[in-house]
């Protein structure tokens, strides 16, 4: 069955932790495509370890995440991809 993006997803905080981490607890997303983008771009790196993703059945750790992200499926414009055009209109000025 391939992963669908338009699933439902919950993103969950590692679950031992030394301290808190402001900022992140559990969180449920419409769809996988916005928790992964929210996992990846928005989150602090040291809350993405440890921390998985649930999308139905399949459950993913940081490095799914990852993946997930830098697959040719996923739906959003990456932060890479807008730095980088951000740039190219910077160098042309």
């Amino acid at each position: 069955m391939a992963f669908s993006f338009d699933t439902a997803a919950e993103l969950f905080p590692a679950a031992i932790r030394k301290k808190k981490r402001a900022g992140f607890t559990y969180r449920r997303f419409d769809n996988a495509a916005d928790a992964v983008r929210f996992a990846i771009e928005e989150m602090p790196a040291d809350s993405l370890n440890g921390a998985y993703l649930q999308v139905e059945e399949a459950r993913f750790d940081q490095k799914g995440i990852r993946e997930l992200y830098e697959s040719d499926a996923y739906p959003h414009k990456r932060r890479s991809d807008e730095v980088a055009a951000e740039e190219l209109k910077e160098d042309a000025a």
